[in-house]
């Protein structure tokens, strides 16, 4: 397991193992995502936007209708309960 320590001012060096892991260097961005109470992941955001162009082409042949997307979005809610 990797650790680091939190300096006075809250900044923290990521060890050079965990930053091959996560394929970022010097200048990159790193997001925390917080999954429970707690708990926190780590995620590079190095890609452009542009790179997401054409990502999810094909996936749907049309475009869903605001009542679909009500439906769907009911559903997940109830689910999460």
């Amino acid at each position: 397991m990797a650790a680091a320590k939190i300096t006075s001012k809250g900044q923290i060096t990521i060890p050079v193992r965990i930053r091959a892991v996560l394929g970022v260097g010097a200048g990159d961005r790193i997001e925390f995502v917080e999954l429970e109470k707690g708990r926190v992941i780590m995620i590079p955001a190095t890609r452009s936007v542009r790179e997401l162009n054409g990502m999810f082409r094909g996936r749907r042949s049309k475009p869903l209708t605001i009542e679909e997307m009500d439906e769907v979005i009911a559903k997940r809610a109830s689910e999460s309960r």
